[in-house]
């Protein structure tokens, strides 16, 4: 019983805030949490599809060597009608975005600050589910090959703009008609 009692006592020492009153030794050292000036701040991460040019192509470049290195060979289950997969999968939009979007969680979850159980997160809440919709039956890929002996590859066409939006473009694109006189009043 005293020693579960000292384990709680410690337990809540460590999980408390740190003493900020009394100056940190190595304050002079700039070290992040111990005392020292706060880090810069990483720039923010922006999805691979709102850069341009040749940010995008460095993104997609260290994007494709992430999945030809590391999730393919790990995560590449077997190509079936039910798991499709694409050699040209950087030209699907969908997917690209997809796979950047859980690269960057990777990223995120693989830090020493995300603790432990990081990658287990990143397992649980990103990975199963993008795989699952990147590689559906009914995905982005579908079109594309779905037997190693068989390499395809097809865009599938997106749904057309909205009505509103359809509506829009006519209205700029047609000249407007003249405006037919007033008749003079009397």
């Amino acid at each position: 019983m005293d020693r579960q009692a000292e384990q709680e006592q410690q337990l809540d020492r460590l999980a408390s805030a740190p003493d900020t009153a009394t100056p940190s030794p190595f304050a002079a050292f700039g070290m992040p949490g111990l005392g020292g000036p706060p880090a810069a701040a990483p720039p923010e991460p922006r999805p691979i599809l709102e850069l341009d040019g040749e940010e995008r192509e460095d993104e997609l470049d260290a994007l494709s060597d992430w999945v030809d290195d590391f999730f393919l060979p790990v995560y590449g289950s077997e190509v079936t009608t039910a798991a499709p997969w694409c050699l040209q999968w950087q030209e699907h939009d969908g997917v690209v975005a997809w796979l950047h979007a859980l690269w960057l969680a990777y990223q995120q979850h693989k830090d020493p600050e995300a603790g432990l159980s990081g990658l287990f997160v990143w397992h649980r809440d990103f990975l199963t589910h993008a795989v699952a919709a990147i590689r559906a039956p009914g995905g982005p890929l579908s079109a594309c090959m779905t037997s190693p002996e068989r390499p395809a590859h097809r865009i599938l066409p997106g749904p057309p703009p909205s009505a509103r939006t359809e509506k829009a473009t006519t209205n700029t694109a047609e000249p407007a008609e003249p405006a037919e006189p007033d008749e003079p009043t009397s």
